[in-house]
């Protein structure tokens, strides 16, 4: 449905007509733009925005179906840019993703919202509280959602931090570390990681391209030079966040690997332990089972203290295993 339309003149929001063409006729005679915001449009819908705006046919699809990874693409009459905010839930400990497609052409913008997640609203209410920023027209729009994105890729990221803190600690405990549940926590927190990655990893190369840094240095059609400045802040802000993100991945997977190689050390702890208590039952087990063969020539069966001299071995043979066994920490 869409959600809101506007013209802005000179950074100030002015209600123009409800015909899309009348209103993009409106701005361009006055050096204005328009702004319509979509969420989640049917076919229908979306079909009168994309005619009216000449929005190429293999973006329009994109923006219906989404499922799309962070892309830029430039096309004759508009730009099409692909951003994945992503929502952190603390109840869950999960992160999932949206989408938030934007075409930007000559004097509109029109984004398109999938997901609950990363709202657009208050970007556009900041933006009409900062008319001088506004009055740089469409590209404004497009620094303003993809710094609004990025930035909160930065709590996004500080909030797994501390996940990941915990889990350390939980992992590292006398007797966290072995739950039947860590491992289950730690590979769930590693999709978490890579549901975050997939939002942020690929959007690298299109931050590039606005910024116009390394070879990537030619201008982006429908984007003014003044504003790569701009999108090189965001550029900055979004490496901040990979490098993070690289860094929680590592950290995660070296956690799965310590977490592994303790459970390892106890089933050999416990096993040595059993070994050893075997070990210390096959003494007097040997013993009863040679008295128990009832041979006929067995002088000691006559004896009057065999009996208590055979407990007293046994008993005797059983401290001393359990002492050497302790002194080698078997038990």
């Amino acid at each position: 449905m869409i959600v809101d339309c506007a013209i802005y003149r000179e950074g100030h929001r002015a209600e123009g007509p409800e015909d899309f063409s009348d209103a993009l006729a409106e701005a361009r005679s006055a050096g204005g733009f328009v702004w319509i915001g979509l969420h989640e449009p049917t076919e229908d819908e979306f079909e009168v925005v994309s005619q009216e705006f000449a929005l190429h046919p293999l973006a329009v699809e994109d923006s219906l179906k989404a499922h799309q990874r962070p892309k830029l693409e430039v096309y004759d009459d508009s730009l099409f840019l692909v951003l994945k905010p992503v929502v952190y839930e603390p109840r869950s400990d999960t992160v999932s993703s949206g989408e938030i497609m934007v075409f930007l052409g000559d004097s509109f913008v029109v984004t398109v919202r999938h997901g609950e997640g990363a709202p657009l609203k208050a970007v556009r209410h900041r933006l009409e509280q900062e008319p001088e920023l506004l009055g740089k027209g469409p590209t404004a729009v497009l620094y303003a959602v993809a710094d609004a994105t990025v930035d909160h890729y930065l709590e996004v990221a500080t909030e797994l931090q501390t996940d990941l803190e915990e889990l350390e600690a939980e992992v590292f405990s006398p007797d966290g570390g072995g739950s039947r549940h860590t491992a289950s926590r730690i590979y769930n927190f590693k999709r978490q990681i890579l549901e975050f990655r997939r939002a942020t990893g690929p959007l690298s190369l299109p931050m590039t391209r606005l910024a116009g840094v390394g070879t990537f240095g030619v201008s982006v059609p429908f984007v003014e030079d003044k504003a790569r400045p701009f999108f090189r802040d965001v550029h900055d802000h979004l490496t901040r966040v990979n490098e993070s993100v690289e860094g929680l991945d590592r950290l995660v997977s070296d956690i799965l690997s310590a977490h592994l190689a303790q459970m390892s050390v106890r089933q050999n702890d416990d096993m040595r332990k059993i070994s050893a208590w075997a070990a210390m039952a096959a003494v007097p087990t040997m013993i009863a089972g040679i008295y128990g063969m009832n041979f006929e020539h067995m002088p000691e069966l006559r004896w009057e203290w065999s009996y208590p001299a055979v407990v007293l071995v046994m008993a005797g043979l059983e401290v001393l295993l359990f002492r050497l066994f302790k002194r080698r920490g078997w038990l």
